[in-house]
């Protein structure tokens, strides 16, 4: 998942570089959403563990 909103980082990055505002715009509220998504995963999984 952390991957995935990396990804999208650097989509939203380099089409901001290009000038695709809306592109990038997208691109980076979907990295946001994802890289939210993974840190309430992972602290899922590790409060799961260490019970």
């Amino acid at each position: 998942m952390l991957h995935y909103a990396l990804v999208f980082l650097i989509i939203a990055v380099i089409a901001a570089l290009f000038g695709f505002t809306g592109i990038a715009g997208n691109a980076a509220g979907i990295a946001k959403i994802l890289f939210v998504i993974f840190l309430i995963l992972a602290a899922i999984a590790y409060f799961r563990r260490t019970n």
